[in-house]
């Protein structure tokens, strides 16, 4: 089968797809015809060995995919053969042919296309867990997303209006502030234009926000914490801004709020079963049409670098998937 492999940490351009041998499923596995695969900032770290986890080389990259199971191994039980699936396998996605734990395979909802699905698992369960879990989000209360065009980003300015709140959407350029009122955002901060303390403090009447969540960091962290309300909670994704802030610690003082890490790899694993009841929701409502996974691009295998490359320039709107195989279907049911 074709894999895009990852020989040697370094930049994206390295990456190159081989023939490999297809890979058989274990006990507990569930093996996938990949249709598709989501490409994520961890991705992009992972090949230049910059990420929490380092995958002795070489290496397939990819970490959440959807397509039909193509075998089992011993004591699965909850899925069959041939059933359209999306999954979480932390590496080996971006190929033909995947491995996933059986704990962390999930069925794909009748109507619902396998690239959004792939665009789906990781960003939404990632915010769902930071909004729900770690936040205690409520109805009526005001959300600042960072980063709000990005596929965490959007995802967050979705959910948070599904549960209720008012979000105010920051991003750097007119375009994707488009792209998150239609996304339900009530007030847009161009933070390239604009000062975020001061537009946050206009927009909230001088109050600030409930919920901030910050996937970017770097220049923009500091402003969104003063702009926090008493008793707020700021919740910390990301760095894709490449800086990781230091925060002067008077601030949470005088703010009388939480900063609060956010880290969805380790919660599945250390909490599957709460875990797996989110998964369930967030499908229910992309079942339901409730989310609108947002795929601005797709990519064959072979253009694997130029994905993860327009990743890491924050050229991306929404998600971009990598679309495995000869004649695949991008929209593909």
């Amino acid at each position: 089968m074709k894999a895009v492999v990852c020989g040697a940490y370094g930049p994206p351009e390295q990456l190159r797809v081989a023939e490999v041998e297809q890979p058989a499923p274990g006990p507990g596995q569930v093996a996938i015809r990949v249709e598709a695969c989501g490409v994520s900032v961890p991705d992009a770290l992972i090949v230049q060995g910059k990420y929490q986890v380092r995958p002795p080389l070489p290496f397939t990259p990819g970490s959440e995919v959807a397509g039909t199971v193509a075998a089992l191994g011993t004591g699965v039980r909850d899925v069959a053969v041939g059933d359209r699936v999306m999954a979480f396998t932390s590496t080996g996605g971006f190929a033909e042919y995947a491995l996933a734990g059986a704990d962390a395979v999930v069925a794909l909802p009748a109507g619902v296309a396998f690239a959004p699905a792939a665009a789906f698992a990781m960003n939404y369960a990632t915010t769902y867990h930071a909004l729900k879990d770690r936040a205690g989000l409520q109805a009526g209360q005001t959300v600042l997303v960072l980063g709000a065009a990005g596929g965490v980003g959007l995802a967050a300015v979705e959910l948070a209006v599904l549960m209720g709140a008012r979000v105010i959407a920051a991003a750097s350029s007119a375009e994707k502030l488009a792209v998150c009122r239609g996304y339900g955002a009530e007030a847009t901060i161009n933070y390239a234009t604009d000062d975020l303390k001061e537009r946050v403090k206009e927009l909230t009447g001088g109050r600030g926000v409930d919920v901030a969540l910050d996937p970017v960091g770097g220049p923009y962290t500091e402003p969104a914490l003063r702009g926090m309300a008493w008793n707020g909670r700021y919740l910390v994704v990301g760095f894709t801004a490449g800086d990781i802030p230091r925060i002067p610690l008077n601030l949470p003082l005088l703010k009388g709020c939480a900063i609060v890490g956010v880290f969805w790899g380790s919660f599945a694993a250390r909490e599957p079963e709460r875990n797996r009841a989110n998964l369930r929701q967030l499908v229910a409502w992309l079942a339901e049409g409730r989310l609108r996974p947002l795929v601005s691009a797709t990519y064959p295998l072979e253009d694997a670098p130029r994905a993860l490359a327009d990743i890491l320039a924050r050229r991306v709107t929404g998600k971009v998937v990598l679309i495995p195989g000869a004649g695949t279907d991008a929209t593909g049911a």
